[in-house]
């Protein structure tokens, strides 16, 4: 049997993980949401649920995974199997499906990125009524080609494997990712209103912090920005050596995660108030919104280039992790090759996710089962089989290893009852709101 790849070293498993965990919402609602529940008010709550249980929810993930050499599907049946428990490998799937669940619809939104990123290089952003052609494009069939090109470059990533294709992506993309933000920032800073975007952001509305929904809003973008699904950072654990340093490498990701949002946030909101446009815009933010910023501005084909550069990615570092969760379970079950595990998850996705490309509603209504449901539930399946199943010191010993600051036994109970139960939350929550994350 060939050997299991590694990461080579920290710095390409933590920049991996930041790719995985920095996805679209994270560009768009957190600066949403920064400014809507009190500015920096907002980071209170925010603060203390993604580095204390978003930090929590990665230890768990990592130590799973590289405890059983496996992603949550071995993982799940090897737990099962020693207690002799029936319908592990049922249960095992449910991770690496719902993984695929978001594959499929993310890679929608990246075909609408790539169309904008191709309009931005041929200069027809400057000229296009972005309102009206959004609208004309986004549920039709001339999204598929890039929808395809989305889920294409995906699979080829990640058929090279973990260092030459997931690893070297990272660490090549990642600090461009981060240069790009910086730069994009202090264009928009420098534009005449930028300072009531900053005020927005940076002016804080102490009311909120005695408001539920405030609190409500910063677990559940705490719990999904650092991608918390039961699956692929499960995998990515799996990648890592006994040396390695687990509660370090999930502060490091929790931090340098919530890092790029704050970035995004200033790189947006200025130019969003400097031309008087709607900061809560959502989703549209990125395909109607700041194209008619970069439409009012100096040289705004390059910048609009260099924007959608940035989103892409952002984006294909995180569906490069979708595609290796799902990926690595079917090679688990199937033995296959990894090349072949890639392109028969890649042609199911495609095939499975063109009635969502072409028609808005159904994509709305997936996705949102899917995030709102299938993800938060896979989370609880895994944190759920690692802490009730398996024996507390073992679990302790598993995540210890390597770590130059051993946590403690209260991290056990602390992960057994009060990270599970507000993993319960989030699910009970994100179906009363419509979503939380």
């Amino acid at each position: 049997m060939k050997e299991r790849e590694n990461f080579t070293n920290r710095f390409g498993f933590v920049i991996s993980c930041v790719g995985a965990a920095l996805g679209l919402g994270n560009i768009w609602m957190f600066s949403y949401r920064l400014g809507a529940y009190g500015g920096p008010v907002f980071l209170i709550p925010y603060f203390i649920f993604v580095f204390i249980l978003g930090s929590t929810g990665l230890i768990n993930e990592f130590a799973f995974g590289r405890l059983f050499k496996g992603g949550s599907f071995t993982g799940i049946q090897e737990i099962f199997k020693k207690h002799g428990l029936k319908g592990g490998k049922i249960v095992g799937l449910i991770p690496p499906i719902g993984l695929m669940g978001v594959l499929m619809f993310y890679c929608v939104v990246i075909a609408w990125i790539l169309k904008y990123f191709f309009l931005s290089v041929t200069g027809q952003i400057m000229t296009i009524d972005v309102t009206t052609y959004f609208d004309n494009f986004v549920g039709t069939t001339s999204t598929v080609p890039y929808f395809f090109l989305a889920l294409f470059i995906t699979v080829v990533v990640v058929s090279l494997g973990v260092t030459k294709g997931i690893e070297k992506l990272n660490k090549w993309i990642m600090p461009l990712l981060f240069i790009l933000f910086i730069v994009l920032t202090i264009r928009g800073l420098t534009l005449p209103g930028a300072l009531e975007g900053v005020e927005y952001l940076l002016t804080p509305n102490w009311e909120y912090l005695f408001k539920v929904e405030t609190w409500v809003m910063a677990l559940g973008q705490a719990f999904f920005t650092v991608s918390l699904n039961g699956c692929g950072m499960v995998v990515y654990g799996s990648y890592i050596s006994e040396k390695f340093d687990i509660p370090s490498a999930a502060v490091s990701t929790a931090l340098f995660d919530t890092i790029a949002a704050l970035l995004a946030s200033f790189m947006i909101m200025p130019a969003v108030f400097a031309f008087g446009l709607d900061p809560a815009a959502g989703p549209s933010l990125l395909f109607i919104t700041l194209p008619k910023v970069f439409q009012s501005m100096s040289y705004g084909g390059i910048l609009s280039t260099l924007f959608f550069l940035s989103i892409i990615f952002a984006a294909i570092s995180s569906s490069v992790n979708m595609l290796e969760g799902s990926m690595e379970a079917l090679m688990a079950w199937t033995k296959c090759s990894r090349v072949r595990a890639c392109s028969i998850i890649g042609g199911i996705s495609f095939v499975a996710a063109v009635p969502l490309a072409t028609n808005i509603g159904a994509f709305n209504q997936f996705a949102d089962f899917v995030t709102i449901v299938v993800s938060p539930v896979a989370a609880l399946i895994v944190a759920v089989t690692f802490f009730y199943l398996l024996d507390g010191k073992e679990v302790l010993e598993s995540i210890n290893q390597g770590a130059k600051r051993p946590l403690g036994k209260v991290f056990i109970p602390f992960s057994k009852y009060v990270f599970v139960g507000v993993t319960v939350a989030v699910i009970v929550l994100g179906i009363a709101y419509g979503g939380i994350g």
